[in-house]
């Protein structure tokens, strides 16, 4: 039979609550060792909850205009590749035409079966594709944008565009890289630039013959389409770089945010263990107290 009951009843009754809510704070501390962060649900941190949410969604949000950024700059790169391809077309046509200008019979003959084969080319640039799709296409990405059925084999002129060859649309594409931000980078197989290229290849590939005044026509036309390619490229530059600053702004600041909300959630590790230790030692003496209080009876109180 246990003695002084009453009198002990609220001191053990105290202790036992002490004992649990270090028992308590310690299921919490392994917790948090375990895992390095203060808690597995929002509602444990408290008033920094909200900072919290706020943080990840704005690193979460950061990460979507970081990964848009990342294809649109990598359509842009295919994009600038193939109108250097087209540039470098138009420069070789450019010589040929130029080494026709002497007059030689052979050297038309060259340039026109030469114009052949560019044109089939420069329609096979502009159908270039970057995941899964065409890049020159405007927004019917999954349509190539150029058809040269019809196209090639019609006779054309230096002085009247035509852009029948194109089955894009009108669209031109831009990517959001920030709330408040996009950039246009599309330009599609339509443009002024690569209708030129279009014209004077095609009016080279079909002509039986050139004459001085044609190579002539010929040679300015292919000029201009050349200076016009540079402008393209120019602008798909600047877009490109415009893609990579916003990109890597994008990047600075999930940085920081995910850095932000790491300090507010995560737990110095050596810092829990020590205090953990410490609670374990509390936890032990209090037990220890808890069983010395419960084992006083009469018989060893008289002894």
């Amino acid at each position: 039979m246990t003695v002084m009951r009453v009198a002990t009843f609220a001191q053990s009754g105290q202790m036992i609550a002490d004992a649990l809510r270090v028992q308590s704070r310690m299921a919490e501390l392994q917790i948090q060792e375990a895992s390095g962060v203060k808690s597995e649900s929002f509602a444990g941190y408290g008033a920094d909850a909200q900072h919290v949410v706020n943080l990840q969604v704005g690193v979460t949000r950061a990460q979507s205009y970081i990964d848009a950024a990342t294809l649109a700059g990598g359509k842009v790169q295919v994009m600038y590749s193939a109108a250097g391809s087209i540039a470098d077309i138009v420069t070789q046509l450019r010589s040929q035409l130029s080494a026709a200008s002497t007059g030689s019979t052979t050297e038309a003959t060259s340039a026109i079966s030469s114009a052949q084969q560019m044109l089939q080319q420069v329609g096979s640039l502009l159908n270039t594709q970057y995941d899964g799709q065409y890049v020159f296409a405007g927004c019917k990405t999954s349509t190539p944008p150029v058809d040269l059925s019809s196209f090639a084999s019609s006779a054309g002129s230096t002085t009247t565009a035509d852009t029948s060859y194109y089955v894009g649309d009108d669209a031109t594409t831009s990517v959001r890289v920030s709330a408040d931000q996009s950039v246009a980078y599309g330009v599609n197989a339509d443009n002024s630039a690569f209708e030129q290229v279009m014209r004077v290849l095609r009016y080279v590939a079909n002509s039986s013959s050139l004459s001085s005044s044609q190579i002539a026509t010929a040679l300015d036309l292919a000029s201009s389409a050349l200076d016009a390619t540079a402008s393209v490229q120019e602008r798909l530059g600047n877009a490109a770089s415009a893609i990579e600053n916003a990109s890597a702004r994008q990047s600075d600041y999930k940085s920081f945010a995910s850095a932000l909300a790491s300090d507010l959630t995560s737990v110095d590790v050596a810092a829990v263990t020590a205090e953990l230790s410490t609670y374990q030692s509390q936890l032990t003496a209090s037990y220890s107290a808890i069983g010395k209080i419960f084992s006083l009876n009469l018989a060893s109180y008289l002894k």
